[in-house]
């Protein structure tokens, strides 16, 4: 069984975990997939079977799209629903009753429950959202799996270590109020907004709702996030795991499987005779004829080919006109 399934992930759950399920459910030891989602995150994890899991270098890079809830009115520690109510400057101040930081004097982004009027209007929403579109630059979140000197980045949070952190660059291509209208605060005086993300690979969507907030001059977190799309995967065609559960079942998981050659199907392709494809499995460079590569450049991934079914991934070296072996998945 090798190819792709697409996973509407459940909340609660790691990425990890949907890996280990998936695994006991189709009896495939060899599963993976091409970008994580935090616990409390649902929606499209893509997830690489048998052979397809040599495939996750081609397609973790790929855009992303994603729903959220950005909660305005305070910040929380991990940038999410799931942390500390942040109501103090201080970090390391200990916590109150409620789960709060407690501390006398308030957080200078914490929105008090009175604070009618703080909130901004949309436009004004809109505009701060218009700067945070385009290339930008983030700094990686503490509670992240980003690892520094070897360790993932919330092992040193949970320590109460702050670590310092270079920012990296990322595009938002789509940053996207669906909220219309007046809104209603929560009990507690925050508001939630529902926007619309499109991004690459790497984006964290807690920092951009902290930042939008900043901008704002208000604390902000995510209280809901679900993926959309991951490169060409949808939501549309996920499954879920009682429906992979049921397919397993019922012997009819293979129609949901995306063979690894369309999984790829945004990279040109080439068709090998028969002994070019015993080479290719070999890992023998294929040279091409002059007009083959076309408009290919340096570096380029090519998927390679053989009555239709992909046997290999090449890398086109421009220099030499050939393509490269990169990643076999036909043995033999």
């Amino acid at each position: 069984m090798d190819g792709v399934l697409i996973i509407d992930k459940p909340a609660g759950m790691t990425s990890h975990d949907v890996v280990a399920r998936v695994r006991r459910i189709i009896g495939e030891r060899r599963v993976g997939h091409t970008g994580t989602l935090d616990p409390f995150a649902t929606g499209v994890l893509v997830m690489l079977v048998g052979r397809a899991t040599r495939l996750a270098q081609f397609l973790s890079g790929a855009e992303k799209e994603y729903e959220a809830v950005i909660r305005l009115g305070y910040a929380t520690d991990t940038g999410d629903v799931t942390g500390v109510r942040v109501i103090s400057p201080s970090p390391h101040a200990e916590r109150g009753s409620g789960g709060e930081v407690g501390n006398a004097q308030p957080h200078p982004q914490y929105l008090p429950p009175a604070g009618e009027g703080s909130i901004p209007d949309i436009a004004g929403i809109r505009a701060a959202m218009a700067l945070l579109t385009g290339e930008i630059e983030q700094v990686p979140p503490m509670y992240s799996a980003k690892k520094i000197a070897g360790r993932k980045l919330y092992e040193h949070a949970r320590r109460g270590e702050e670590i310092e952190r270079q920012p990296v660059r990322v595009t938002i291509s789509e940053f996207e109020l669906l909220t219309q209208g007046e809104w209603e605060p929560n009990e507690d005086g925050a508001v939630d907004l529902r926007a619309r993300v499109v991004c690459s690979a790497g984006t964290y969507i807690r920092t951009l709702a902290e930042d939008l907030g900043k901008r704002l001059g208000i604390g902000a977190h995510v209280a809901e996030l679900r993926r959309t799309r991951a490169g060409r995967f949808s939501i549309e065609n996920a499954l879920t795991l009682e429906e992979i559960a049921e397919r397993t079942a019922s012997a009819s998981l293979a129609q949901a499987l995306i063979s690894p050659r369309d999984a790829l199907s945004h990279l040109p392709l080439i068709e090998l005779d028969e002994e070019q494809a015993r080479r290719t499995v070999h890992g023998i460079d294929l040279l091409l004829a002059d007009d083959e590569a076309r408009s290919w450049i340096q570096g380029d991934s090519i998927r390679m080919t053989n009555h239709g079914e992909l046997i290999a991934i090449g890398t086109f070296d421009a220099n030499s006109n050939t393509v490269h072996p990169a990643a076999v998945l036909r043995t033999g």
